[in-house]
């Protein structure tokens, strides 16, 4: 593997709207950006709360370890990034789901809460990856 990086980019997950990258592969590691509940098909922040914005952030990470050929077993460190703390346990039931189901090592992980994230969304989270 190379050590050069490497754009990942997929239009399955929201597009880049910034100087920045989906995603960068650098050998065996993908360094994903922190991804919101943007549906990519509309640009648009889903309906509903936390749940359904954590599943549909998920599902974009998801799509961009895809294309780099990885999966979620594969991340080894999250960050999660709240509007508030008081929608941890919701967040977090969907994160087990979709990062720590039974017979898979948990990543390590971070979760902040912040003063606000793009388009007001609820949560954001990024990873990465070793392949």
């Amino acid at each position: 593997m190379s050590d050069q990086k490497v754009v990942v980019s997929t239009t399955e997950a929201p597009a880049a709207i910034g100087p920045y990258s989906q995603a960068v592969r650098v050998g065996d590691m993908v360094f994903a950006s922190g991804q919101v509940a943007l549906d990519p098909a509309t640009g648009q922040l889903v309906a509903g709360g936390v749940t359904e914005q954590t599943v549909r952030a998920l599902e974009n990470v998801k799509a961009v370890l895809a294309k780099a050929g990885l999966s979620l077993a594969h991340v080894v460190k999250t960050t999660v990034f709240l509007k508030t703390m008081g929608d941890f346990a919701a967040m977090n039931e969907v994160y087990a789901r979709y990062l720590a189901p039974e017979g898979v090592v948990a990543p390590a992980r971070s979760t902040v809460a912040v003063a606000g994230l793009p388009k007001d969304a609820l949560v954001e989270i990024e990873v990465i990856a070793k392949g």
